[in-house]
């Protein structure tokens, strides 16, 4: 696999393990509150619905629209400068709650706030896939 020269998370907590794994088997889950239902990503310790610790990690169907995007001209290091023009995006899943990820395979002045986008998965190296966007 080639060198990765991007960010990649870091000092993840064990409780959200099982999130970096639905990516690496390319199958996102995410955790659902069994008190209320409400998702919960990113993942956290306590619903921030009904403030239950009880939670399981839920399988999603990896679809949804863009909810907002930014196009970014200059990236944070070296290596992302290398991508500019490059966009996020914001995207409202098919069950409701919204995740963040970069949009490839769209020139950015042609990407749309209500545009179809799934999941896409990127993997970055042996041990991190991350969470991408691509047009449905």
């Amino acid at each position: 696999m080639n060198t990765y020269d991007k960010f990649l998370p870091d000092d993840i907590p064990d409780w959200q393990t099982p999130f970096w794994q639905s990516l690496r088997s390319n199958k996102v889950a995410v955790q659902r509150c069994e008190a209320c239902g409400t998702y919960r990503y990113v993942p956290k310790e306590l619903c921030p619905s009904c403030q239950s610790v009880a939670a399981v990690w839920a399988p999603v169907a990896g679809v949804g629209t863009i909810y907002t995007y930014s196009v970014i001209r200059r990236g944070p290091t070296e290596a992302f400068q290398a991508d500019v023009p490059y966009v996020i995006v914001h995207v409202e899943m098919a069950e409701g709650f919204r995740m963040v990820g970069g949009l490839l395979g769209v020139d950015p002045e042609e990407v749309k706030i209500g545009a179809p986008v799934r999941v896409r998965y990127v993997h970055a190296t042996d041990d991190w896939t991350l969470l991408a966007f691509e047009p449905a």
